[in-house]
């Protein structure tokens, strides 16, 4: 079963060809990464994937939804209720503790519920740290706070931006073991990266070049 669908999808600023002509299944279960240089379409495509900006033309399937229909507001909603976001900068409230960056993710959802949020940071091997604030993690406890906020929403889909890009090879290899965990549950994820080792753990590599796929890899996962 397909999850995530984009359909002939192109995305223009102006006279900046961002995306052109991007044909992507992703089946329910999948993991893939999307792989290319700077200015390649990684981005763009990220952001329309996660409901953060609309293609110009074509269409953007999610679990059934043509996301490129929606407003702005149906998109944030479906973004709350689908898709669980891990960025590179991590992007957490300085003056809240772990725990309660986690249960930020809960209030926009529902009701914020602490014996989650713990759980959701004992998942990623952060318990013990839940009342410390981000001045006192390091940058590897930092994304993993950041994937327990992901996931406290049981998602459908992981959409992660570059999550080891700010580690060292000790937290990348933490962040990593965590990702395969929930493959290996069953979670869909698509992560973009820049790293060819973080690309091989995933079951397809997408290549883009130009805002065009330039190949697809099987990574045989």
């Amino acid at each position: 079963m397909n999850l995530l669908e984009l359909n002939d999808i192109s995305k223009i600023y102006g006279t900046v060809k961002a995306l052109q002509n991007i044909n992507l299944t992703v089946k329910q279960g999948e993991w893939i990464a999307i792989m290319g240089p700077s200015g390649s379409g990684k981005s763009t495509m990220m952001n329309i994937i996660g409901c953060m900006d609309k293609p110009t033309s074509g269409s953007v399937i999610l679990d059934g939804t043509n996301i490129s229909k929606e407003n702005s507001r149906s998109l944030t909603n479906i973004r709350r209720d689908k898709i669980g976001l891990v960025f590179q900068q991590f992007h957490l409230v300085n003056y809240l503790t772990a725990l309660e960056n986690v249960m930020v993710a809960q209030y926009y959802h529902s009701i914020p519920d602490e014996k989650e949020a713990k759980k959701a940071l004992e998942r990623v091997g952060l318990l013990e740290r839940a009342k410390h604030l981000p001045s006192q993690l390091s940058g590897g406890e930092q994304q993993r706070v950041c994937i327990a906020r992901a996931l406290i929403n049981y998602p459908m889909l992981i959409l992660a931006d570059e999550p080891t890009g700010n580690l060292d090879e000790a937290n990348e290899g933490l962040v990593m073991d965590i990702f395969k965990q929930l493959h290996k549950e069953g979670s869909t994820i698509v992560v973009v990266t820049h790293d060819p080792e973080v690309a091989e753990e995933a079951q397809r590599t997408i290549v883009l070049e130009h805002g065009r796929i330039a190949g697809v890899e099987e990574n045989n996962k």
